[in-house]
């Protein structure tokens, strides 16, 4: 067998030795090819001292980290066979190599027989790393699994660790700490990919930045329970672990029998953050999302914030003619079509239109919509029941919930246990009819509780749910290959690759409040590009937070995702109206550059003032968003990444508040001519100086080059 392997991409390298036992001996910077005359030296060079009162062998951080090799940080498997071999050590015993850029080790104990198989690939394109495990019982009797959690290291400075904690209406929120001692660790357990816990992390050196310092990304790819680790172990060496996480008893492999663990994603980035953005925005985008990049993102209105459970047809085909009016491209039905659904408190469950809120059927309402020119779009949440619904009362039994336990609910519904035969065909046929009779062109796919006590045949079994749900999913799109389904649990209570792997949008937050929009879309689109990521433009007055803000900050928000308005067109005033169509229009300028190009913040010595943008062929467009009171009185230039410095650029004021103008002395600048040239050296290494701007509001700079 080889002794070491060496996966490149264009700017990282994963080098693994082989022998005596497989171990990451770098992750990190490009390193050229190294040859098998080389490979001594190198793996010489990275040849561990032994530790004063420790073992008296090198014990190695293997792939999959063993306790029973003495390593005493977190171990990548638990688990037994009866209570026996519970402390495995894993040998080398096979690599299938097919190319530069995958590779699939395969390990075995014979003692415990127990086999697993390591696969990594290293995308030639974005750099991103992707990385799997296979563990397989070889032995006779049932082993009951009960972790089996990804590992990389990383190196002794990488000791920033940035997390993502939230709650419903306030995700994304980021928490930095320093891991010099011990580890950092969550664990989500709510059945979904959650809003408290974001399943990813970035660490890197001291005080890293948008723009500076090394990070090493990470994201898990699994809609279910899952647990993260940094460790810095007490010799210093430091690793990021994470796997879904298992509740006791729920995998028991059979003889025979394999477990594979959900998908793990990581970047390296020499560049700051923003070389994570564009790593793995090119990756999501060329190896993720399921819907043809070349068609452009059409703008949405959904109907929830206009008229909640009030269904009109008549004032619904309104609302679509309004809605039309301003840019909009496709139009949704929010709750409340279905039989019953007055509120929230019933119907669940029972799929069929409500006909005496569409005495003529939903027909007349879609072809109205297409006549207009939109595509058509109705809300549902599959996996819901409530107890007040024809299907509960025929089917109880189809409750995920623990036999002889009163099932709490959760906004008035219980979940349906989709690992139940009948109930699976039952949602899938349901939701086959509704596609075949209709020309629905889109599921707005809502979840909208957590799990609790899930049980399948009285065993744990969210890793059942999680998977019966995609096999939902991915029969439906077998059948009806054109129907595009957003992803949205509460807001953001499922974002995560393996569910973008099948839908083609994500509903970023019930909060649309601006304000608050700003941190959550700047969290999330470090790992999601904007295309994915619901955005809309809210009311004057958030319902979640019951602040106001003006067109301009909300207009602004939106502009940079798939962007959305969630109105109702018919009772706002023609000043409004205009605004919005006017948003709507800038978006539909500026898609394909939105949609394409590298995102990117920038550093700041003010901490109340973020600047970020979209650049795309030498062409940027610019965000400056005041979030509170500036720090100085002046407002420091900003300096713009990535333009060539010989080349020269229109910069345009394309939106500015005009509460601004107003201000106390005249603000005077360029930006009263609208525009200014200016060559690309200055805008990189001097700056641009900008306006003074009030608290949570705006201003969008175009930078074209000419």
């Amino acid at each position: 067998m080889q002794e070491f392997v060496q996966l490149n991409s264009s700017s990282a390298s994963l080098v693994i030795a082989l022998t005596p036992v497989a171990e990451i001996v770098h992750w990190g910077k490009r390193l050229a090819p190294l040859t098998e005359t080389q490979w001594s030296a190198f793996v010489g060079s990275q040849r561990r001292a032994i530790a004063n009162a420790r073992l008296d062998q090198d014990v190695p951080l293997t792939l999959c980290p063993e306790l029973g090799r003495g390593s005493f940080g977190s171990p990548g498997i638990e688990g037994h066979r009866d209570g026996e071999h519970s402390m495995p050590r894993f040998e080398p015993v096979l690599v299938h190599q097919d190319d530069a850029h995958q590779v699939s080790i395969v390990c075995e104990d014979a003692l415990a027989a127990l086999r697993l198989v390591v696969q990594f690939q290293l995308d030639a394109s974005s750099n991103v790393l992707r990385q799997k495990m296979t563990l397989t019982n070889l032995g006779e009797t049932p082993y009951q699994l009960q972790k089996l959690a990804l590992t990389l290291p990383v190196p002794a400075r990488a000791n920033c660790l940035e997390s993502y904690y939230g709650r419903w209406s306030r995700e994304f929120q980021a928490h930095r700490q320093t891991i010099e001692h011990g580890a950092w660790s969550v664990e989500n357990r709510r059945g979904r990919t959650s809003h408290e816990y974001f399943p990813g992390c970035l660490v890197g050196t001291a005080h890293f930045s948008e723009q500076q310092g090394e990070v090493w990304s990470f994201h898990l790819g699994w809609s279910g329970n899952h647990q993260w680790r940094c460790e810095a172990k007490s010799d210093g060496r430091r690793f990021v672990q994470a796997g879904e996480l298992l509740l006791p008893g729920e995998i028991t492999l059979a003889p025979a029998q394999s477990y594979s663990t959900p998908e793990w994603f990581a970047s390296y980035s020499a560049q700051g953050v923003n070389g994570i953005r564009t790593h793995q925005h090119r990756f999501v985008r060329e190896q993720i999302v399921p819907f043809d990049r070349n068609e452009p993102r059409p703008v949405h209105l959904n109907t929830w914030e206009g008229i909640y459970f009030d269904h009109d047809p008549d004032y619904i085909c309104q609302m679509a003619s309004e809605a039309a009016a301003l840019g909009v491209e496709r139009f949704i039905i929010d709750d409340g079509w279905f039989i019953g659904r007055n509120d929230d408190t019933s119907s669940l469950g029972d799929w069929v239109l409500d006909k005496t809120k569409y005495p003529q059927g939903l027909m007349p309402v879609i072809e109205h919509v297409q006549r207009l020119g939109m595509t058509f779009g109705l809300w549902v949440e599959p996996e819901m029941v409530n107890p007040d619904s024809e299907l509960f009362r025929r089917h109880p039994e189809w409750l995920l919930a623990a036999a002889g336990y009163e099932a709490p609910t959760g906004r008035n519904q219980y979940l349906l246990d989709l690992q139940i035969p009948e109930c699976f065909n039952y949602l899938f046929s349901t939701l086959d009819a509704l596609l075949s009779d209709y020309p629905i062109g889109y599921l707005k796919w809502d979840m909208n509780r957590e799990l609790v006590q899930p049980t399948h045949n009285g065993r744990a079994a969210v890793h059942g749910q999680t998977m019966a749900l995609y096999r939902l999913i991915d029969q439906l799109i077998a059948r009806h290959p054109d129907v595009e389904i957003e992803s949205c649990a509460s807001g953001g209570g499922r974002i995560d690759y393996e569910i973008l792997k099948r839908t083609c949008r994500f509903w970023t937050s019930d909060c649309n409040d601006a304000l608050e929009r700003q941190s959550i879309q700047k969290h999330m689109g470090i790992f999601f590009p904007p295309e994915v990521m619901g955005a809309h433009i809210g009311p004057y007055h958030s319902h979640t937070t019951r602040r106001s803000h003006d067109i301009q900050l909300r207009g602004l928000t939106a502009l940079t995702g798939h962007m959305g308005v969630e109105l109702d067109p018919v009772k706002a005033a023609a000043d409004e109206k205009q605004a919005f169509a006017r948003y709507i229009a800038l978006h539909k300028h500026h898609r394909y550059l939105l949609h394409h190009g590298n995102s990117f913040y920038l550093d700041s010595s003010d901490q109340s003032r973020w600047v970020y943008g979209v650049e795309y062929n030498g062409d940027m467009l610019v965000v400056v968003c005041q979030l509170r009171m500036p720090d100085y009185a002046l407002v420091a230039p900003i300096l713009l990444p990535n333009l060539d410095i010989e080349k020269w650029y229109r910069v345009s004021m394309l939106d500015y508040p005009a509460a601004s103008a107003g201000l106390m002395k005249p603000n005077q600048g360029w930006w009263n001519e609208s525009s200014l040239v200016v060559k690309g050296e200055w805008l990189c290494q001097v700056g641009l100086s900008l306006p003074l701007l009030d608290p949570e509001s705006g201003l969008l700079l175009s930078v074209e080059v000419l």
